[in-house]
This record gives C-alpha cells, structure tokens and sequence, in this order.
C-alpha cells in the first residue's frame, strides 16, 4: 500500500461552476481517489478555489461587492456545489488564507535564492477604461507563430507555444473587446528555460501517462522561456520585497503552489503538521486532475517550480525549508466537455450550473455520465436525450431494476438474505459468483490507470450478467414447496453479486451505494461522504467553509459475503426515471 496525493485542480472564484468543470477536474479526481482508498492506500486528496487575478475584480465590479466579499460568496456556492455532487476532498480551502500567502512567498525566496528569479522591464497588457493589468488569458489575438485566431496571450492551443501578449497581431480583451494598451513597466520573471533539461529528462522517465498529455508536454519543453510571475494590480499574495507593494504574484503562480499549501493546511488542522511529508516526499505517488487547457501550468510550470525549490536546475542550489519535494507521478488531463454542439458559454446561455443540474436531478445521474461517457481521453458533447438515455435505459432499467426486484423478491418470499440450498451451487451459479469475484481485479486496475470509461462498463457487465442469471433461473417460477430452497439459492446468489457490484460501483455511484448497501440489509457507513464545516483561519485571518471528510470508514475493495438471514423489506427505487419531456424542456432553457 502506498501514499497517494490527488492533487484536484483549483476551480475559479469569479462565478458558479458549470457541469463541464466537474468533467474535467471534479468526478475523475474522486473516482479514483474512492477507488484508492477502499483499496486500502492513504489517500489525500486537495484543493481550493482560486480567488486571486484581475478577473476576480471585473466579477466583483460587476456585482458592486469588494473582491473579497466576491470570493467569499462563490467560494461558499462552488463548494456546496462539490459537496452536493459527492466529492470527497481531505480538504477543499481558497487562496485567500495566510497560510497559503505563506507557503507561495516561501517558494519564491527559495526561487529567488537559487537564482531562478529574475528582473525584467516589459510590455505590460492595460484596459484602457479602468486603468487595471489585463490577465494573459484575458486577451486574444491571431498567432504569430502559426496565424491560428483566437490565441490566447500566454498560448496558442493550436501550435501550442507559448506567447506573450504583445506578440499576438490585433489583440483584444476577452472582458470588453476593446484593444489593450501596452505600457513599459517592471516584473518579476521565472526563468523556465533554466529547467528544459530537466523537464526533458523527467518526461522521457514518464510511463502510463495519456499520450496527448505526454506529447504536448515533450514538444513545449525547447521553447520555455522566461514567464512572469508579477502583475500590477493590489488583489494577490504580496511580493515580499521592498518597493514592489504596487504589485502582487501572478495568479497562476500563486494557484499552482495550493497543492502544496493546502496540504500543510490539512495537516496543520489533523493535529500533525508534519503529516503532510508523508504525500511530499520518498515513494508516495501524486496524481493530478484537470482539463486540458492547464495541462502546461501542471506538466512544465509546476514541475519547474518544484524543480527550482528542490535545486533541480541548470543553476543548481539548495532545497528549501521543506526539503525536495516530489513532482507529479501523472497529470491526468481530461478532455473538454460541450453541449449540444457548442462550446460553454455563460453569455451565450449554452450552460447548465451544477447547483442548477442538482436541483432538478441526482448527483449519481450526473457521476454517470461524465464516467461513462465524459471527455475522458476526447472531446465529448453532452446531449439532454443521452443523458435522459443513459439514465432510464442503463441506471434505472439495468442496474436499478436488477436491485429492486431481487429484493423485493427476497423480502417477499423469506423476509431475510435466503441460505443456499444444502444441495449446493450450480455451474450457471458458480459462474456468475466467479465473475463478479473477478472484476474486483479487472475493474479496480482500470480506475487506477484512469480508463474509467471501461472501468464503469467493466462494473456494468456484471449487472448485465446478473439481470440475465436471473432471467435465464426465473426464481418466480419456483413456487412449490419443493421448489423453494432452489429460489432462495437462486436469490442469494443474484444479492450476493448485486453486492459485490454495488462495490464495484461505489466510486462512480457513492450516494445510491449507500442506499444500496442499507437495502441489503446492510447496516453503517459504505460510502462516506464529504462535509462542509466551518472553520477559523489557522493564522489570525477570518474564518471560511471547508470541505473535508472521515474516509477511513466504509466499504473496502473485495467481495463481502452477504449476511444470511439479514432482514429485507421491499425497497425503494434507487434511481428516479426521467420523463422524456425532460429533454425538450431543458433544450427550451438552453434556447433551442
């Protein structure tokens, strides 16, 4: 067993999240990290939301609140969102505690003590109408590399180099559209092309990586170059040294170090504020989630940070206070989700929130979809009628039908798990046990290696496999006197595999795991969940909602024998069917 960091990618505080969000970052990160866990390894999973940069300011403009009564509300709506949906971080904080500012200035002295900092003058991007810095990300442009349009400032995603805001030909803000001004002003740079060796020499060590991921990465690493990690605004960490009050870190600095910082914060508040070394450091393993439009920050700019914390550099030097500390095992980069055909687009109306998604359906619906068929390794579009599909023909038709009617037909018959006949099991019995036995192995090493697309189908071939047991054994038939130590065989096999597939199912479908698991006759926590708990900022600073959670309980990874004579009553449905009309109705929010 081993030590496990799931490093979660920070959801922005400028507005609600939409499901296309959680696709990428939310539901593979705690697919795996529930996996993980029940497999007996030590699990931490982080992440906050991200509340520094210029477009916090614009949101908090709009609304006519301070940016920090801005991030304190959609800090509050993005977490009750994850909770709502099931995901379950150790702890899930913001970018706005002292903690944090603490950790970020520490990693930029040891930078800058090793020499991976330097001083430049530069063109810096402005909004003609409010004076403020406009965010790399905030302006686009044509490539003048390749002619693609709609380059960002920091990158072209269609030749995939990285720019500068003042090289792209007709800039424009993505905030107003106006055409930004470029004034002379002084920053604070991370000399990235310092690390391209190393950045080579630990990619070319990088196996079972997905293959978009590990190309992207490899192609960038002989043009980095250095990358600014200062901007004039006063919403950010402070640049501990003199004269640079006017200025705060960047933000994609700042956001990346959370992984680090939200670790100390979890260990500093489980009474062991050493406890965070143990997913830092030797052989623990760190797998981060996020979508493919940061896989640069994740696979080149935070390895080089911890590349030139840990003196990893061309230039040498020594480890920080904390000692070296470990770069990723695996950035886990998932595709984009769209829509009906289109991109998200809150102006454009073509988005649906996760708060708003929950209200009218159930998170596991949702879990559903973005496993079995979300933007896992390529774009995928969400349909209203595959999602209503999906959830009548397969959740509530295949795996919901196969639950109720076996355990209504036990309760109904024997009020209790049934024993198996004396006369023992038959082959058609043997093999169905042998099969969903099986598929702990099979299912279990998909979802460590992110395939969790066929993780999920692997799960639900079971299911299949049982529906068709009982088909083919048709226990209702089996009313005679005679005939019932077979049907109470029959029956104990289908729970006894319903069980074992109720496992296999727990990381994608925690909240019907459960229900499931009681309807059993099943009683404690199988799928423990998160909670959101407030708390006192650990340095003096004002207090937030968090997210954390008591995994150690719940199911472990292996078939459990089933409790003979365990009381059954006739259950519930566990999953809702959806009305067809659903469809259109959302189509009509979404304006055709």
């Amino acid at each position: 067993m081993s030590n496990v960091l799931a490093a979660v990618a920070w959801p922005y505080a400028n507005g609600p999240r939409h499901i296309g969000h959680v696709s990428g970052f939310g539901v593979p990160s705690d697919v795996f990290s529930r996996y993980m866990r029940m497999a007996g390894h030590d699990v931490l999973m982080v992440s906050g939301t991200d509340e520094h940069g210029t477009p916090i300011l614009v949101q908090a403009d709009d609304e006519g609140l301070t940016p920090q009564q801005a991030v304190d509300k959609y800090h509050r709506v993005i977490a009750g969102d994850l909770v709502a949906l099931g995901l379950s971080y150790d702890l899930y904080t913001r970018t706005t505690t002292r903690n944090h500012r603490a950790v970020v200035q520490e990693l930029f002295e040891t930078l800058d003590r090793n020499g991976y900092i330097r001083t430049e003058t530069t063109m810096g991007a402005i909004s003609p109408s409010t004076g403020r810095t406009l965010p790399d990300r905030y302006i686009e442009g044509t490539c003048p590399i390749c002619g693609a349009a709609g380059a960002r400032g920091d990158q072209c995603d269609t030749c995939g180099n990285q720019l500068d805001p003042a090289d792209l030909v007709d800039p424009r803000s993505k905030i107003n559209g106006e055409v930004p001004e470029f004034r002379e002003t002084e920053h604070m740079f991370l000399d990235l092309s310092a690390f391209s060796g190393a950045l080579h020499d630990w990619l070319d060590t990088r196996e079972g990586w997905r293959p978009n991921v590990l190309r992207f990465s490899q192609n960038l690493v002989a043009d980095l170059r250095p990358r600014a990690i200062t901007r004039d605004l006063d919403w950010g960490v402070p640049i501990p040294r003199e004269g640079w009050d006017t200025k705060r870190f960047y933000v994609w600095f700042d956001a990346v170090i959370g992984y680090l910082s939200a670790s100390v914060e979890w260990a500093r508040r489980s009474g062991d504020p050493d406890a965070w070394q143990r997913f830092w450091k030797d052989k623990s393993q760190a797998y981060y989630f996020l979508g493919k439009d940061n896989i640069v920050f994740h696979s080149l700019i935070w390895p080089s940070i911890l590349f030139g914390y840990n003196g990893g550099g061309s230039r040498g030097g020594e480890p920080g206070p904390r000692g070296a500390l470990n770069l990723p095992t695996e950035v886990v980069s998932s595709e984009f989700l769209t829509m009906e055909g289109r991109k998200f687009s809150s102006s454009r109306r073509v988005v649906i929130y996760v708060r708003d998604f929950l209200e009218r359906y159930d998170a596991d619906a949702l879990r559903y979809f973005i496993a079995v068929a979300g933007p896992e390794s390529t774009d995928t579009d969400f349909t209203w009628a595959e999602f209503v599909r999906r959830n009548n023909d397969e959740l509530v038709a295949g795996w919901g039908n196969l639950v109720n009617r076996s355990v209504s037909m036990a309760a109904k018959n024997f009020g209790a798990v049934p024993p198996v006949d004396p006369a023992g099991l038959t082959a058609a019995d043997e093999a169905l046990l042998a099969a969903a036995r099986a598929a702990f192995v099979t299912v279990g090493d998909l979802i460590a290696r992110h395939r969790h697309k066929q993780a999920v189908g692997e799960a639900m071939r079971v299911v299949a496999e049982a529906n068709r047991y009982l088909s083919e054994q048709a226990p209702w038939k089996l009313k005679d006197a005679a005939d019932k130590p077979r049907m109470g065989t029959v029956l104990h096999v289908a729970l006894q595999v319903i069980s074992d597939a109720n496992t296999l199912l727990t990381p994608f479908l925690p909240h019907a795991a459960q229900r499931i698991h009681e309807a059993l006759g099943g009683t404690g926590v199988h799928a423990p969940m998160p909670v959101l708990t407030e708390v006192d900022d650990l340095d003096g600073g004002p207090g937030y909602p968090v997210i954390t959670g008591d995994y150690a309980v719940g199911a472990r990874w292996e078939s459990v024998p089933v409790a003979v004579g365990a009381a059954l009553a006739a259950p519930t449905p566990v999953f809702r069917k959806l009305d067809p009309s659903v469809v259109e109705e959302e189509l009509a929010r979404l304006g055709g």
